[in-house]
């Protein structure tokens, strides 16, 4: 089979896989999907490593790549240099037939280490495949922890450099001091006065700037992703909804062909929609689930069909949810639209022309049946991870705290597994006060150490000792520099 990647607005030849991770985005404009999606029988992998899941999954996605070099791709990512746990993701029962996905043992304790440990291998093969010689220069803009995930995989690489843009004073310290202090010869961390959609919305303009990208095509350099608009970063994901199924059948939780939920916190709509193509491929999934924090518009849209991002910003407890504009709904609602690019196209173009656009009853219907959307506030997170605490001394962090709270909501008595997004040291202040312990000062590294003596177990090495490294990255600019800083880049 010949997998070639489509835009989601008809604006670009199909690619491969190599040109799709190169590239990043439709230059024009739109997302690259698979021209189709492959299904697959994971009863087979039942018993698997994570490794061995990875290849199995990710194979007919990557057309192109023999196997020896997927399996050097998932080697390289997966091992124990880079995660705390021969497991890399594990599956922990809660009671209740409910369980955690935790996906933050790897190296900067947030859950997109699970692909961005694996996308350098994938770029650096890419770049090969596709004749590419030039620099590469990788775009990111964070929420908070796609920029230290994507600097950790990145820095260091030969004929590769990576600037992260994240909203100055919308993350936490840990994820501030993550990024700052990065050190690597080819690393760039720029603050920008604005929110995560804002430094989202300019880096998705610097590649859309023709002027821009020829200066750069002129001193041998190209743009590329690392967000999870770059398929290369969001197809790793299937992998774990896949592993944590399989884990319940081995465990004896559930047999395969039964049909369980996820509940995923979503802010830019990767992480839940990886879990829809791990559905589409064949996981027997019965829904997702959508969970948000006080930037509802995505649980408005699963309950109305209208996207309207003309409201409020809150800032919040989970900062890497504080997404008002999704980027992945986009490839979502192709497929809901039964890959009708013109519809995504008037969408979006209603949405960057008046903020908002809406989706007619037959897609909601079908949205509908697959995902059930909730958001939950400030005091139900606090009140949620208290009170898993006390029911069985688990700590978690405010992020999958939003996840935990919402899959309370959901109908149905299938098995449920939240997905843990993120190390509970990484969010300290507001996890002491879920627990009811009072953090005078507020600084978070104080609160790390009073999180570690109330039993939240070890801390996660990518916070241990980190108020003691040096600050690298200290530069604040205004939205309208980020073209004028790229080219200083360059």
């Amino acid at each position: 089979m010949n997998m070639r990647y489509i835009s989601t607005r008809n604006n670009s030849p199909a690619v491969t896989f190599a040109e799709a991770v190169t590239q990043g985005m439709v230059p024009s404009g739109g997302l690259f999907v698979p021209q189709n999606v492959p299904s697959a029988d994971f009863s087979k992998l039942a018993g698997q490593s994570y490794q061995k899941t990875a290849v199995s999954v990710l194979t007919p996605y990557m057309d192109g790549f023999d196997g020896p070099e997927i399996e050097s791709c998932v080697g390289m990512a997966y091992n124990a240099e880079t995660f705390d746990i021969p497991e890399v993701a594990k599956t922990v029962s809660i009671g209740g037939n409910r369980h955690i996905l935790e996906l933050w043992h790897g190296p900067t304790a947030a859950f997109k280490d699970m692909a961005l440990q694996i996308m350098p291998q994938f770029m650096k093969h890419s770049k090969v495949k596709c004749g590419d010689g030039s620099h590469t220069l990788i775009l990111v803009a964070t929420s908070g922890d796609t920029g230290k995930a994507a600097l950790e995989g990145f820095k260091n690489r030969d004929g590769i450099s990576i600037a992260v843009f994240y909203p100055h004073g919308g993350v936490s310290e840990v994820q501030k001091l993550q990024m700052a202090t990065t050190d690597g010869a080819n690393t760039q961390v720029i603050a920008v006065r604005g929110n995560f959609d804002d430094c989202q919305n300019g880096v998705k303009a610097l590649f859309g700037d023709d002027k821009l990208r020829d200066e750069a095509k002129g001193r041998g350099i190209k743009f590329s992703s690392a967000n999870s608009i770059n398929w290369g970063r969001l197809c790793p994901q299937i992998v774990y909804y896949v592993k944590s199924y399989l884990d319940l059948v081995q465990s004896g939780g559930i047999s395969y062909g039964d049909k369980i939920d996820f509940c995923v916190p979503t802010g830019n709509f990767g992480n839940i929609l990886a879990g829809y193509y791990a559905m589409e491929m064949g996981l027997p999934i019965r829904k997702l689930i959508c969970a948000s924090n006080k930037n509802n518009v995505l649980t408005d849209f699963f309950k109305t069909g209208v996207y309207d991002r003309n409201r409020e910003f809150h800032k919040t407890m989970s900062p890497s949810m504080d997404i008002l504009i999704s980027s992945n709904l986009e490839r979502f609602l192709f497929e809901m639209s039964g890959r009708g690019a013109d519809k995504v196209s008037g969408w979006y173009e209603s949405l960057a022309k008046d903020g908002k656009f809406s989706v007619g009853s037959d897609i909601i219907g079908r949205m509908n049946s697959l995902i059930e959307a909730h958001w939950v506030d400030e005091a139900e997170a606090l009140e949620t991870i208290g009170s898993l605490f006390r029911g069985c001394k688990y700590v978690m962090d405010t992020h999958t705290a939003v996840a935990c709270a919402a899959a309370g909501r959901s109908a149905g008595d299938v098995p449920c597994v939240i997905v843990s997004t993120a190390s509970p040291y990484k969010f300290s202040v507001d996890v002491l006060k879920g627990l009811g312990i009072a953090s005078d000062s507020g600084n978070e590294f104080e609160s790390v150490r009073r999180l570690y003596l109330s039993g939240a177990g070890g801390i996660h090495r990518a916070v241990d000792g980190l108020m003691d490294k040096p600050v690298r990255h200290d530069r604040v600019i205004d939205i309208s520099e980020m073209r004028e800083a790229v080219r200083g880049l360059l």
